[in-house]
């Protein structure tokens, strides 16, 4: 049967039967009585802003969320951006002019995405138009990037209690911002285009003060938290599902050419104002505590506190950058405290 369109929102029972929670899903056309000529219909509750995949706190649930996510049919973010983006359209008159032009008048997330990073990137001699031009050529043909945009975007709305909608990291959120630059650097410089990726970097860092490498390798579902201050050097290496708070450096520790910065595990938490310096590792799960300058590499499922920092103990269940906690309390981790060995 032909679908309208129209996503719903229903109340569902998880598997303990204690809690309710939302889930979306596209009505058929007969079912929803409105013969396909809506152009949605939301229903939602009062506590709940449109949780389309709730990544949890385990990797396995993260995963498959993801994969819920890329596997649809529709475009359910997409959805999402232009529900969101029509509603605070009406309730505020004001931004509805900046609203119908970033997302309303746009056929996909790429190109709002394309919209709203070239007016934030332009300058003088590098026009808003052009830059469209550049990111829509790029975006709309790397599938890579299609789904970043998206896994980031979900990243954003389960772990940052400040974006309380997709449309928000879109519009609002450097960190989504410049992420997603990055991104677009990233695939002119693997292009060869490396001028033009150094430029965009250059901008980048100016306009949302986030100093990306083009040339550095960024996984998806990432949340750059604020981001203000972030340093990620050129082979630096970061996994899937990381969050990096406000403050970080991922940097080198002298003048040698070569690979010569951190590689960062998927699932790692790097608070705020941490530095880690050098080609070193820091293990999948691991969390890295704010303000600690990590010289050493780091195991797996461990948090390491401190100047220099030293390994406290060791996560027992869920990754920290799914749960975003950044406390040290004793049930995290196991009793014994572990230290860097002295070779």
């Amino acid at each position: 049967m032909a679908s309208c369109g129209c996503l719903v929102l229903e109340k569902v029972e998880d598997h303990s039967g204690e809690t309710a929670r939302g889930r979306v899903k596209v009505a058929p056309a007969a079912a929803s009585g409105c013969g396909g000529s809506c152009a949605g219909v939301w229903r939602r509750r009062s506590e709940a802003i449109f949780p389309i995949y709730v990544m949890g706190s385990s990797r396995a649930s993260t995963v498959a969320a993801a994969r819920g996510i890329l596997d649809s049919a529709e475009d359910p973010i997409w959805e999402a951006v232009k529900s969101e983006a029509k509603s605070e359209a009406e309730k505020e008159p004001i931004l509805s002019s900046f609203l119908y032009a970033s997302v309303l008048s746009h056929d996909c997330l790429e190109r709002a995405l394309s919209f709203v990073l070239a007016n934030r990137l332009e300058d003088p001699t590098l026009l808003a138009t052009q830059l469209i031009d550049i990111f829509n050529d790029v975006m709309m043909n790397n599938k890579d990037i299609c789904r970043s945009i998206r896994l980031d975007a979900q990243a954003f709305k389960d772990r940052d209690p400040a974006c309380a909608q997709y449309s928000w990291a879109l519009l609002y959120l450097k960190g989504y911002q410049s992420l997603q630059s990055y991104r677009i650097a990233n695939v002119l410089w693997n292009q060869g285009r490396k001028v033009l990726a150094l430029a965009l970097q250059s901008r980048i860092s100016e306009v949302f003060a986030v100093d990306i490498h083009p040339a550095a390798k960024i996984g998806e579902g990432i949340l750059l938290d604020h981001g203000t201050g972030l340093v990620i050097g050129e082979t630096a290496v970061v996994g899937n599902w990381v969050s990096l708070m406000q403050g970080v450096t991922l940097g080198g520790t002298g003048k040698e050419h070569g690979d010569r910065h951190p590689k960062i595990g998927q699932g790692a938490l790097i608070g705020a104002g941490a530095t880690i310096l050098g080609n070193i590792n820091v293990g999948e799960g691991a969390m890295i505590a704010a303000g600690s300058l990590v010289l050493k590499d780091v195991p797996p499922h461990s948090m390491a506190v401190g100047n220099p920092a030293k390994v406290v103990g060791y996560m027992e269940k869920e990754d920290p950058s799914l749960t975003m906690k950044h406390d040290a309390r004793r049930d995290y981790f196991e009793h014994a405290a572990i230290r860097y060995s002295d070779d």
